[in-house]
């Protein structure tokens, strides 16, 4: 390319391959030292920054919704059956739904009582914080070897959490905006949102699988597969969809009737499901990647006095806390069925429900002068660093206290 489009392209490119180098770099090291990967990125990162060699990149609404989220969403879809998933439908659809309810009412009356906040910022707030982060929670589960119905429980609740953040959150910012809501428009948004992510995920993997039934050619499948699962996402989204229902679904549709199907019914060849494991494997260690790394390096340039240390801290505090009274009592709800969950494992459900891209992305979607974004914003980067680094760090030792480090978890 002549000019400056070439010169900013060969800058983009040099970028991505710098990243890429230093997030092989960091895997390496962190699994010497024992160090959880995730938290030796946000480390590297905030180095990075620190010695202005960051490069070009910078942590941004569009990079994580349309460019990583979708992979890594759909990687994680693919590897869920849906027999295991139905097993458990129950209480996963429970923690999604109710656990994500109560968890912004918890943070938001907090916030509001605790920190002074006016009502509608800390009911942003805490409906951008509330859903656990699939980025985050995804990562950490294996990097510690969790396996099993406690990886499906976490996995699930984390994926389909996102759907209802994400219209809470746009119900909650029209009534912050001024903009007159009604039970009509909840449920209208929750119909478009919803209905219209599934329907986009179930269109675009069942053209996807139709394609790939017609073809043996492992590469034209494992493309096919990337279609679906950006293409799923960005027709949500241009219909008013929820681009998060629509990858999980074209996901779950994709890993269940292609890629984890029996060789009798897959409509994806042998080799194609091996090669399209393998590529969404690695295209979601670059996503992954990517986002701790920029996570890290826009840490470094917080100014997290805004809101001062004891004010973060309770904002810590309050997401633990609103965390423990959706896990606990939903888990106690259950425990006299057969969807009943160990205790050991409810531990685990409520320190492993990590924040990270998924709340920092609405937040920096946040329309520039709404009263408190600043705020928001700084409260949000709080809260990651400390649920990635500190609950990272911690959570081996919690594991293995349980006895749960490297068993597979199952049961």
């Amino acid at each position: 390319m002549p000019g400056w489009e070439g010169e900013a392209v060969d800058a983009l490119v040099a970028d991505g391959v710098a990243l890429l180098l230093a997030a092989v770099v960091v895997a390496v090291l962190a699994r010497r030292v024992r160090l959880p990967y995730t938290v030796g990125l946000v480390g590297f990162g905030t180095l990075l920054a620190v010695t202005r060699m960051a490069g070009g990149f910078s942590l941004t609404h569009n990079l994580i919704f349309d460019v990583l989220l979708p992979a890594l969403l759909f990687e994680a879809a693919i590897n869920i059956e849906w027999r295991d998933f139905t097993r458990d439908g129950v209480l996963v659809l429970a923690l999604a739904v109710l656990g994500t309810v109560i968890s912004a009412a918890v943070v938001a009356v907090g916030m509001v009582i605790a920190l002074g906040w006016p009502v509608g910022p800390a009911v942003l707030f805490g409906v951008l914080i509330a859903a656990t982060d699939p980025v985050a929670v995804i990562a950490m589960f294996k990097d510690n070897g969790i396996g099993g119905r406690l990886k499906l429980l976490t996995e699930s609740e984390s994926l389909f959490n996102d759907g209802v953040a994400a219209v809470l959150f746009v119900v909650a910012l029209a009534w912050v905006e001024g903009r007159g809501i009604s039970g009509g428009f909840v449920m209208g948004t929750l119909a478009v949102t919803v209905g219209g992510g599934i329907v986009s995920g179930l269109l675009c993997a069942g053209a996807a699988l139709l394609l790939t039934g017609q073809t043996s050619d492992h590469l034209v499948e494992g493309a096919l597969t990337a279609v679906a699962a950006y293409g799923s996402f960005l027709a949500a989204q241009h219909f008013g969809g929820s681009g998060v229902l629509a990858t999980i679904t074209a996901g779950l549709v994709i890993g269940n009737f292609g890629i984890l199907a029996s060789e009798d019914s897959s409509r994806i060849s042998a080799t194609g499901r091996e090669f399209a494991l393998g590529l969404w494997e690695f295209i979601a260690f670059v996503a992954n990647s990517v986002v701790f790394l920029l996570i890290g390096v826009a840490v470094a340039g917080i100014a997290f006095g805004t809101l001062g240390i004891w004010a973060l801290a309770g904002c810590v505090g309050l997401v633990l806390l609103a965390r423990g009274v959706a896990v606990y009592p939903l888990g106690w709800c259950f425990s006299r069925s057969r969807w009943a969950v160990s205790l050991q494992h409810q531990h685990v459900l409520w320190w492993g429900g990590l924040r990270g891209a998924l709340g920092l992305a609405l937040a920096l979607s946040l329309p520039v002068g709404l009263p408190f974004r600043d705020e928001i914003l700084v409260a949000t980067f709080g809260v990651v660093c400390f649920s990635v680094v500190f609950q990272g760090l911690t959570m081996p030792v919690l594991l293995r206290r349980l006895g749960l480090l490297g068993d597979g978890a199952g049961g």
